[in-house]
């Protein structure tokens, strides 16, 4: 009867923890874009405008970083025998 109790207090906790991080997380939405259709001077732009985010160097990095792991593991088969 004390492991079914001590559980239940473990499963109440981690869901009451779970539930409040859930709420406490939350954000409201964004403000809606102005109406004017003027770009570039606030920081607020609508769907398609002139604001992007630059992904060119994460995608290199990416790129760079998954050609050095496939060559450790081409080395270390053909080379060092180890087959990690």
């Amino acid at each position: 009867m004390k492991k079914m109790f001590k559980m239940f207090k473990i499963m109440v906790f981690a869901l009451s923890f779970l539930a409040i991080a859930q709420i406490s997380l939350a954000q409201g939405p964004p403000p809606p874009p102005s109406g004017d259709g003027a770009k570039g001077s606030s920081s607020n732009h609508a769907p398609g405008g002139t604001s992007s985010s630059p992904i060119g160097n994460g995608t290199f990095v990416l790129l760079t970083l998954a050609a050095a792991y496939a060559g450790r593991k081409v080395y270390m088969v053909k080379f060092a025998g180890n087959k990690e």
